[in-house]
């Protein structure tokens, strides 16, 4: 067998061998998730719901491939998404004992997957006169109960998986449960349908939308509205309070006695809401409306406390952005993206979060006792380094100065904390009751209103949970903050709807899917470049701010000296006045040009673990090959010398 054929042969094993690999690789269910956080894992709550499943499940996943593959970038887009969702309905057909099986389906024009896709509800987007685009899931069970997913739209990747999982859940469940919104901003949009919508329209009125969080809220749960001024609040399994400005008493009492009664609420309290921003016409005629809300009479009850014009900060967590046109980007204390060690990781409620963005978030305090019985979970607190801020009056923050708020911040040496899980057996807040005035008698309407007197529960007899934050604007619509407007809708830029959904999911006692809100970021940020961005902030603090101190000190002889110059002043003392103010320029010019060194330091910092990086990155490959390059050429090198020394042996 000459040389020629054994390398044929050779070449035609490996391709044998090869292709059986693949095909081997490919069923097999041997997998491993080497992403940081585990982004294909499914969770033990998902592995616990597939555990229990009494009957078999047919996922539906439809995706346009042929479509995307030669679509427009916001299409395409979505093939790494596709193969996220399919890698993960895998994991939920291998960890089902076989009770689950996946469809996948390429819906083509005018074909009965199309139909069906679109007879499934599932969102339809048109990218030629032809060409639909999908992206759903249906997941039936054999009893005939269908649930959709009608699109898989970005602004709920991080939480798939518990859509998914939600979804199965669901299909085998009937219960939903019932959430009572109470505000007094228009979360819940203008519940107006159909004629009253249309005549609206017609009136050139648009009715107002719900925010982002509910329209999300209501895919899960039953939601409804709860008036500002109920005596009682039922048919509501949990109650989700927002921006309690000025409620009248009974309310406050109707909250009281729905928590004393066994009812789980979520408060959302604000020393400075920019979410409810104050009139344009009363500010004009100098009617100031405060933009906070507070509830002290029943979180004193709680024993928590929220001091007024009090905001949480932390230089670490500060964003950093211009405060005016051309400035240059500096931190905004008000402004706090939250990034662990600010979740607690003790309870499912923020243990997988990643970051959540507060504005003008506030400060909640303990102030029961040790003896009280009741328990406090902190969720969102600063590092060690944060601190409290003040202003005198909240007229300040109408056009706020974020430099100097900045500069007189101070760090400090314990965390301060912004929201609380609070359980036990609570006190009423209205043991003697409250007044109120009795409706008036629609057949006598010239009698004098009577006041009756509303008494309830002083004490509750079983366990009972709040969870109050100390910030509105979290979940709000204002943009870049919850969420971000995008070519599907709206996209969230942080974890602030998954924190709200796991409050809602931790009382509504579902911990299987709390275990599962979040996936984790996509994103991974360079923290060490942000480690050293801090340290070198944190070192040149105190001479930047001495420098600044020169330079405004500078600034205000300057503007002495040329305020001292006038046309008829003599020749000499003019010749005086303009060297003294050339004198001081070049001090302030020399005092920034030091400025700017303290601050290129920082840079060259940066720029060093860049190059190092960079080298660590390019250079191992070449290196590696030149040294087995080398190595073989010395093996075949010294082979060659002992076949020739052997043959002339021979």
């Amino acid at each position: 067998m000459n040389r020629i054929l054994r390398a044929i042969i050779a070449v035609i094993f490996i391709t044998v061998i090869t292709v059986c690999s693949i095909v081997l690789c490919q069923n097999t269910s041997w997998r491993a998730d080497i992403t940081d956080q585990k982004l294909y894992t499914l969770s033990q709550g998902t592995k616990n719901i597939l555990g229990s499943l009494n009957q078999p499940l047919k996922l539906r996943l439809y995706y346009t491939r042929t479509a995307a593959m030669k679509g427009p970038d916001q299409i395409r887009y979505f093939n790494n998404y596709y193969h996220f969702v399919r890698a993960l309905l895998d994991e939920y057909v291998s960890a089902s004992n076989s009770m689950v099986e996946l469809e996948v389906i390429d819906p083509r024009p005018f074909s009965d997957e199309e139909a069906q896709a679109i007879r499934h509800g599932l969102t339809r987007f048109s990218i030629t006169e032809e060409e639909s685009f999908f992206f759903g899931l249906v997941i039936q069970t054999q009893f005939g109960v269908e649930k959709t997913i009608e699109f898989f739209s970005p602004d709920r990747q991080t939480f798939v998986e518990y859509d998914i999982t939600y979804l199965i859940d669901n299909a085998i469940t009937r219960d939903k449960k019932r959430i009572g919104v109470l505000s007094s901003l228009p979360v819940t949009g203008d519940d107006v349908t159909g004629y009253m919508a249309q005549m609206m329209r017609m009136q050139g009125q648009t009715p107002k939308q719900p925010w982002a969080v509910v329209r999300h809220l209501k895919q899960k749960f039953e939601v409804s509205s709860v008036p500002a001024d109920t005596q009682a609040i039922e048919n509501v399994d949990i109650l989700l309070v927002v921006h309690p400005k000025s409620l009248p008493e009974q309310t406050l009492f109707a909250i009281d006695q729905f928590v004393i009664a066994g009812g789980r609420a979520i408060v959302c309290v604000d020393p400075h809401a920019m979410s409810d921003p104050p009139d344009e016409a009363k500010m004009r005629q100098r009617q100031f409306e405060p933009t906070s809300s507070n509830l002290p009479g029943l979180l004193n009850a709680w024993g928590l406390d929220m001091p007024d014009n009090t905001f949480a900060g932390d230089r670490a967590f500060a964003e950093v952005g211009p405060t005016r046109p051309n400035a240059r980007p500096e931190k905004i204390l008000p402004y706090m993206i939250l990034e662990p060690p600010a979740f607690n990781n003790s309870t499912v409620i923020t243990a997988d979060l990643n970051m959540v963005r507060t504005l003008f978030a506030g400060v909640l305090n303990v102030t029961a006792t040790e003896d009280s019985g009741l328990k406090y979970t902190p969720l969102l607190s600063t590092t060690e380094r944060g601190n409290t801020w003040r202003v005198s009056s909240p007229l300040e923050l109408l056009n706020p100065d974020y430099t100097a708020i900045m500069r007189r911040f101070f760090d400090g040496s314990s965390p301060v904390n912004m929201a609380y899980l609070v359980t036990g057996k609570f006190a009423s807040a209205f043991p003697d009751g409250v007044e109120v005035t009795a409706p008036a008698d629609p057949q006598n309407p010239d009698a004098q209103p009577e006041t009756i007197k509303l008494t309830g529960l002083t004490e509750a007899t079983e366990d009972c949970a709040v969870i109050v934050f100390a910030d509105v604007d979290f979940i709000s619509d204002i943009p870049g903050i919850a969420y971000q407007k995008s070519f599907f809708g709206v996209t969230p830029v942080a974890d602030n709807a998954s924190l709200l959904f796991n409050a809602i999911e931790d009382l509504a006692g579902s911990s299987d899917l709390i275990s599962i809100r979040s996936r984790g970021s996509f994103k991974r940020p360079f923290t060490r470049v942000d480690d050293i961005e801090t340290a070198a902030e944190v070192e040149s603090a105190g001479e930047e701010a001495k420098i600044n101190a020169k330079i405004a000190g500078f600034q205000q002889d300057l503007n002495k000296v040329l305020s001292s110059m006038t046309g008829d002043a003599p020749e000499v003392i003019g010749n005086t006045i303009v060297a003294e103010k050339k004198k001081i320029e070049q001090d302030m010019h020399d005092a920034q040009r030091q400025l700017r060194l303290i601050k290129m330091k920082k840079r060259e910092r940066i720029d060093a673990l860049k190059r190092k990086m960079m080298n660590f990155c390019t250079l191992p490959g070449p290196i590696i090959t030149l040294i087995i390059a080398v190595a073989l050429g010395i093996r075949r090198t010294v082979t060659k010398r002992h076949y020739i020394s052997h043959a002339s042996d021979a």
